[in-house]
């Protein structure tokens, strides 16, 4: 049997949370693709309302898929309220690929209601929507130790910019002076709104003035400062839940 295209899982999984009224929130590599910062991702990763009725709703979508937790730790609500990711592997014939990510609390973003209050609904076909992570939200999201999340941050806010430069709100221009992280377009964005950069000037102020004298050398350092700042918070915070894990694996092994 082929392999099911990336649209059919895609379709699958949505309908799925529709069918069980999981209330969860798409993000990770399928929500970039949705923003036009990827070009393809298999996997799903999810932010789930933690609630025991919620929990039980996503227990029946995995079960309909014949999903099983892969790794560390277990599915049960204390590790997600600690922070920890779930992970599941679908066995269901012609899904056997499926991998779905879940989780309840990530560092530095809001809690669940916030950020559904937040949410962007994108339409994938017609009749089929799906809940995603804000954008704002979603970069805060990808503020990891992880390598390949910081490229994709960069697009993500990249592509947001070029596309609504021209008819910008000003939650928006806050948004990129914040966020963007390709010198040039920092500089142009301060440079358009100089009078909202006053307004931001306690946040991000070393990059926001070097983007304000144009000086993309120091543009540039200042990102990197800032990037290695980040990755070690989300270093620190991780460390406890890392360890954690390793027990689990001890464990497992006995």
């Amino acid at each position: 049997m082929a392999a099911p295209s990336t649209l059919t899982l895609i379709h699958k999984v949505l309908s799925l949370i529709q069918k069980h009224q999981v209330q969860a929130l798409l993000m990770g590599g399928q929500a970039c693709v949705l923003y036009g910062a990827a070009e393809f991702s298999k996997d799903f990763d999810f932010a789930l309302l933690l609630t025991e009725a919620n929990l039980e709703k996503f227990s029946s979508l995995t079960a309909e898929l014949e999903a099983r937790v892969i790794a560390v730790p277990p599915f049960e609500p204390g590790f997600l309220e600690k922070g920890h990711a779930v992970h599941f592997r679908a066995s269901l014939a012609g899904f056997e690929q499926l991998r779905i990510d879940i989780m309840t609390k990530m560092r530095g973003v809001d809690p669940f209601p916030a950020l559904w209050g937040r949410r962007t609904t994108a339409e994938i076909a017609p009749g089929m929507t799906v809940e995603l992570l804000s954008l704002p939200d979603l970069v805060q999201a990808k503020k990891t130790q992880r390598d390949k999340d910081w490229p994709m941050i960069r697009r993500l806010v990249d592509v947001d910019y070029l596309q609504h430069r021209s008819n910008a709100t000003p939650a928006q221009v806050l948004f990129w002076l914040k966020e963007l992280r390709t010198p040039s377009l920092l500089i142009e964005c301060a440079s358009t709104w100089k009078e909202i950069v006053t307004e931001i000037a306690g946040e991000r102020s070393a990059i926001l003035l070097a983007a304000m004298e144009m000086n993309v050398t120091a543009v540039e350092l200042a990102l990197d400062q800032e990037r290695a700042e980040i990755r070690q918070l989300d270093r620190l915070y991780w460390a406890p839940l890392l360890k954690e894990l390793e027990m689990l694996r001890h464990k497992r092994k006995e």
